[in-house]
């Protein structure tokens, strides 16, 4: 069947938008190794798919500061644990951090603290699906595909929107 994908810029470097037909794929960091994740292949680069473009419509409102939350149709694939812990990360507020072992809880499954950070690693959908947003027990910066320096910029992006907002 395959799927489409589309390069966009964006203020924490180029993203590969994959989508399939039936919704939002993968979002893959620039030099970012594909077999972490499955892909509907073959991809065929396209730049007027209607769910890459509105993909791309909503993180530039997300960097432009007027978007908090995302609503797009996703078609992620992965094991019923891991889409357990997917969906409790797009529980994470903007501008808030939650643990591995807090997501964990969340899930009702608190011993599976490491198995949330294997989850959380294979996560697709980076930015949309905000694991930038789990952070170590504590406090530190953990593994992020997009590099620890981009984990900690939208972090301090979304803590900077809230200030603006509050101030």
């Amino acid at each position: 069947m395959g799927g489409y994908f589309k390069i966009i810029p964006s203020p924490v470097g180029e993203l590969r938008l994959v989508a399939s037909e039936r919704g939002l794929a993968a979002i893959l960091w620039h030099k970012e190794r594909t077999g972490r994740y499955h892909l509907p292949l073959p991809l065929t680069e396209d730049h007027n798919n209607p769910i890459l473009v509105e993909t791309e419509r909503q993180l530039s409102e997300y960097f432009a500061g007027t978007r908090r939350q995302f609503a797009l149709q996703l078609n992620v694939s992965g094991t019923e644990f891991q889409k357990k812990v997917w969906a409790a990360l797009l529980t994470i507020p903007f501008g808030e951090t939650r643990s591995y072992s807090q997501i964990a809880h969340q899930i009702g499954n608190p011993a599976a603290v490491r198995a949330v950070g294997a989850a959380n690693g294979r996560n697709p959908l980076s930015i949309i699906t905000p694991c930038h947003r789990v952070i170590g027990a504590g406090g530190q910066l953990t593994g992020f595909a997009g590099g620890l320096g981009v984990k900690q910029h939208l972090l301090q992006f979304e803590n900077q929107q809230l200030m603006v907002l509050a101030g």
